[in-house]
């Protein structure tokens, strides 16, 4: 997949956006082609958070244009999935893994008279799919940090999308569930177009295509193109790339 594939999903021509007087993107350039699975890096506060806002149509930019399946991005949120770093409620909120993963079907019906049965299957089947559902009745309280990285996941595939976009989804998990997750994804991006952020360069290669460095600017790399002095520009000091091999 090239940048210039015909099958694109999302077009970001020279958009810039600043907070105030600082500049938090400038003239960034981005084409992700259908169930492309691209990894978006880079430093703290270099933009990766806000440049996911502008696709999500969060926020608006200042400058340039998003595109996000041919329709501005916020005509097109019903089929993006959204899987955010923090859940978003508090952990103690008295609430069942079911009625979680159901808040992925708001905006999907009619808007009245609560969860048709279809949400309901439409949740099963999005707890099925991350081999989460029999923690359909259990409370978010007693949840451990990769079960609720689950939850939150099924949430986002309950709405039946078509792109998927991860912010930083294995920060608060260990080595074996991160893997478990990204090995989920790998299956879901036989249908979905996947944009996940992450800090951990080395380990998500081994599951993306391409590789999004943004720091204010955004450069695309083939995953193979990523070393040593790509990563030291990036983050501006000298960061240690463990080499993988894995094979399908």
């Amino acid at each position: 997949m090239t940048e210039t594939s015909a099958d694109a999903v999302i077009r970001v021509a020279g958009v810039s956006f600043s907070y105030g007087a600082e500049p938090a993107l400038e003239r960034i350039d981005l084409t992700v082609a259908e169930r492309e699975f691209l990894g978006i890096v880079g430093p703290n506060a270099g933009g990766k958070s806000t440049l996911l806002k502008l696709i999500l149509g969060l926020l608006v930019p200042q400058a340039g244009r998003i595109e996000v399946l041919g329709r501005p991005p916020r005509q097109a949120r019903r089929a993006i999935g959204y899987v955010p770093q923090y859940p978003g409620f508090a952990r103690d909120f008295p609430i069942s893994v079911e009625q979680v993963v159901l808040m992925g079907r708001l905006g999907t019906g009619p808007g009245f008279g609560g969860y048709r049965r279809a949400d309901r299957l439409a949740a099963r089947r999005a707890l099925e799919e991350v081999e989460a559902e029999e923690l359909a009745p259990r409370q978010i309280t007693t949840l451990s940090g990769g079960q609720l990285q689950r939850v939150l996941l099924a949430r986002a595939l309950a709405s039946e999308p078509r792109i998927l976009i991860l912010d930083e989804p294995t920060a608060s998990v260990d080595q074996r569930l991160e893997s478990d997750i990204f090995e989920h994804l790998r299956v879901l991006n036989e249908r979905l177009t996947i944009l996940l952020v992450s800090h951990d360069v080395a380990f998500i290669s081994r599951y993306i295509t391409r590789v999004a460095c943004v720091n204010r600017t955004l450069v695309c790399h083939r995953t193979e193109a990523i070393d040593s002095p790509v990563i030291e520009a990036l983050y501006g000091e000298p960061v240690r790339r463990v080499a993988h091999e894995h094979r399908l």
